[in-house]
């Protein structure tokens, strides 16, 4: 087994390998350019850890990783068009470098390129790892619609919402696990205890966005924090608030939500106000514990060794205990 940084050190060496020097030129650039912004990469990771979790190279694991990668970008690139942002990795977005149609043929033309990473397997992996994948695209593509269709309406209920982030982003964190259990060849079971532990784990992962997101530290979150209040975001913690306010705190974060001031200082301070006072806040990180426990009952059924149940369980506990 090797460390979360080995593995990111192995991930980034093979992605400056690839070589996608194609032609037409502008279809292929804006893949590359994409690919190059590198980030935490930690969907291929767990592939490649997976793998030897089940004790397989983490080498055989390498194509389906870089199909996690290449499939997750594809999605940012299309992401990125549809919420009209201008920066992505602190970089320009593929649609702000080119243009809007050069973005969504190249994030096409990725989703393509995913599905032939597989080819490098044998006929009954490749079945496997292509049947997984397209059910956890589809899924996917189905969060990312409920996530646009919340930002216009007022009575998401919370199992909506849960349903909405599995989908937009916790399954794909499964699915990377149980292709690199798929690859190892280890059994059904074992699989679908994985996939489970990085399912219930990625739910726990967006819930601690949330959280960060109003709460977290402005100097190493890496983003704004109380974009998602300045942004009028339905989050958990919104929706918590909204559950046990009383009917003035409820009025007054209806208001909140409803305004997009020049200066949001205030905003944000009055709204984070209303989320520890309603007891949002504590039924936020009650609810990253809850899905994190989760992840290890799961882990507990599987059959591998008591020191790898160690190092799933570490990971797991390093992603509920991040506080920036």
């Amino acid at each position: 087994m090797h460390s979360i940084s080995q593995y990111q050190s192995f991930i980034a060496t093979h992605f400056s390998a690839i070589s996608i020097e194609r032609e037409p030129k502008n279809l292929y650039e804006p893949i590359a350019y994409i690919l190059s912004l590198g980030g935490k990469r930690m969907r291929p990771v767990l592939t490649l850890m997976t793998a030897e979790i089940f004790n397989a190279d983490y080498k055989k694991a390498l194509a389906a990783a870089t199909a996690v990668e290449v499939f997750h970008n594809f999605s940012l690139i299309h992401d990125d068009i549809m919420d009209d942002a201008p920066l992505r990795r602190g970089n320009e977005t593929v649609h702000e470098k080119w243009d809007v149609n050069t973005g969504i043929l190249s994030g096409d033309a990725m989703l393509i390129l995913a599905y032939q990473y597989f080819e490098q397997y044998e006929p009954n992996i490749f079945q496997a790892l292509a049947k997984l994948f397209s059910k956890t695209a589809l899924e996917v593509c189905e969060g990312q619609q409920w996530d646009v269709d919340f930002e216009q309406r007022d009575d998401v209920t919370i199992p909506e919402y849960l349903k909405m982030i599995e989908y937009k982003t916790a399954v794909l964190v499964g699915a990377a696990m149980k292709m690199g259990a798929i690859v190892a060849e280890t059994s059904d079971e074992n699989a679908n205890l994985i996939y489970d532990f990085g399912l219930n784990l990625g739910i726990a992962f967006q819930l601690q966005d949330d959280y960060l997101d109003a709460f977290g530290n402005p100097e190493t979150f890496g983003k704004q924090v109380g974009g998602d209040i300045i942004e009028n975001k339905k989050t958990y913690l919104y929706l918590k608030a909204m559950e046990f306010a009383k009917a003035a705190e409820k009025e007054q974060l209806l208001h909140l939500f409803s305004i997009q001031p020049n200066d949001n200082t205030d905003k944000v301070v009055s709204v984070k106000e209303i989320f520890n006072r309603t007891g949002a806040s504590e039924a936020t990180q009650e609810a990253i514990k809850n899905y994190t426990f989760k992840a290890f009952e799961r882990l507990e059924k599987m059959h591998i060794e008591a020191e790898k149940k160690a190092i799933l369980k570490a990971f797991g506990q390093n992603l509920m205990n991040r506080n920036v």
